[in-house]
């Protein structure tokens, strides 16, 4: 039987690109993001593409309590999950100071709550199963270091990081494999409208290259990998006053 995944934030952007090259792979697919309507024009676009089945669901990560539910109610009907991308991210760019506490808010409870309970539900799963899954978080390049307006969602990816690290400790001896992977500029709508997008690379190569990482099994990766492995590295060492400037 082929291999399925499930794909959070899947309406657009990377997870909507990720969609793309799984259907391309033969995977049964399951679809999950907020915006049902645009789930259901993808879902028929990637049976026309080879998926051999695709379900959709319609979720919105602020709803904690539904996380798990929906995760189950994917698994039964795939016959199991095989892998699970706790890919959905919102960003908003504001400077500490402003008050915008909805905002943190919002971020906080998707990029880092909400993924973080996806990835849970995502191993209890696994270990009710007895399978050796795989589950995979996409953080950020923004996760190496807090970045001018951009403090909350730096906060959110590295702490997002950190949980990746104790689940892959807490469970490899199940075989249930932990990957993150940190996009550095990805063509998407999220980021259009920034002047400045250095090494910027298209969706559709991004997925490609995210799910041959995701194949090998690697623990962590930049993507793509050259050069923003580099570029971790170096953005934990430079001064302040450069990231600023640079940023």
């Amino acid at each position: 039987m082929p291999r399925s995944v499930l794909i959070t934030g899947a309406s657009s952007g990377i997870g909507e690109a990720l969609a793309r090259e799984y259907a391309t792979r033969g995977w049964r697919i399951a679809l999950v993001a907020r915006r049902q309507a645009m789930l259901d024009t993808l879902a028929t676009e990637l049976r026309s593409l080879g998926a051999p089945e695709v379900i959709t669901a319609e979720l919105d990560l602020l709803d904690t309590a539904a996380i798990a539910p929906c995760l189950e109610r994917a698994s039964a009907a795939l016959g199991g999950l095989d892998l699970v991308i706790a890919n959905a991210g919102v960003a908003n760019s504001f400077a500490a100071g402003q008050g915008k506490i909805a905002e943190m808010q919002q971020m906080i409870g998707v990029n880092l709550t909400g993924a973080c309970a996806t990835i849970d539900a995502a191993v209890a799963d696994f270990r009710r199963r007895a399978h050796a899954g795989q589950v995979v978080g996409i953080t950020s390049m923004a996760r190496y270091r807090g970045l001018p307006r951009l403090g909350i969602y730096s906060a959110t990816k590295a702490g997002l990081h950190r949980y990746l690290q104790a689940t892959r400790m807490e469970h490899a001896s199940a075989g249930i494999r932990v990957t993150e992977l940190a996009p550095g500029y990805i063509d998407t709508p999220m980021n259009r409208d920034i002047p400045n997008r250095p090494f910027v690379v298209g969706a559709a190569r991004a997925a490609r290259d995210m799910a041959d990482l995701i194949e090998r099994g690697v623990d962590q990766a930049t993507v793509p990998r050259w050069p923003w492995t580099l570029m971790g590295r170096v953005m934990q060492v430079l001064p302040a006053a450069i990231v600023s400037r640079l940023t």
